[in-house]
């Protein structure tokens, strides 16, 4: 006579949360790897912010007021 075996048992809501942390670390590294920088990078990024605005500044034109009412300063 053949013998009758049972499935192996699944805990449903296991599974729900072992699927559920994969894909949430899937994200994680999806979003390290666009946003994720070091500090040196940010700081990086901020001097050379810093310094084009420096640039920029230095090229500016004196208002017309200023200009008529003859104060070059």
């Amino acid at each position: 006579m053949m013998e009758a075996h049972m499935a192996d048992l699944i805990n449903l809501k296991r599974f729900k949360k072992r699927s559920e942390r994969e894909q949430s670390a899937k994200r994680a590294d999806a979003n390290r790897a666009r946003f994720g920088r070091t500090k040196a990078e940010r700081a990086l990024d901020e001097r050379r912010k810093d310094r084009a605005g420096d640039l920029l500044d230095q090229h500016k034109l004196l208002d017309q007021h200023k200009l008529d009412d003859g104060d070059a300063s």
